[in-house]
């Protein structure tokens, strides 16, 4: 991979920004140690990081650039229930238990 002189500079500036997390960093670094012809398994051990790692964030620059090397916002995660079963639910929390089984509403 070879980079511009402002792509090298971004890194950097990546690297210095107290605003950014310090994994981000570390992915700048990353790119930055794979630019320099650094062998992966050096970068491995100088990250601190797995091989799967590596190759993840030098191909993430690769296509997305140094935006690539950001995290992700990430969705909320699926709905566990199906919407008819929790109102269901919620109707049965609502009304008065049986008589037979002797219960308050509050109790159950």
């Amino acid at each position: 991979m070879e980079l511009s002189v402002e792509e090298i500079a971004e890194l950097r500036d990546m690297i210095n920004d107290r605003d950014l997390p310090a994994n981000v960093a570390t992915r700048a670094r990353i790119v930055l140690w794979h630019a320099e012809h650094l062998p992966k398994k050096e970068i491995v051990r100088l990250a601190g990081v797995s091989l799967p790692t590596v190759n993840l964030w030098i191909s993430r620059y690769g296509s997305e650039g140094s935006a690539g090397l950001l995290d992700r916002s990430r969705a909320a995660p699926r709905e566990q229930i199906p919407a008819n079963i929790r109102s269901r639910v919620l109707a049965l929390t609502r009304s008065t238990p049986p008589v037979e089984t002797g219960l308050t509403h509050w109790s159950t």
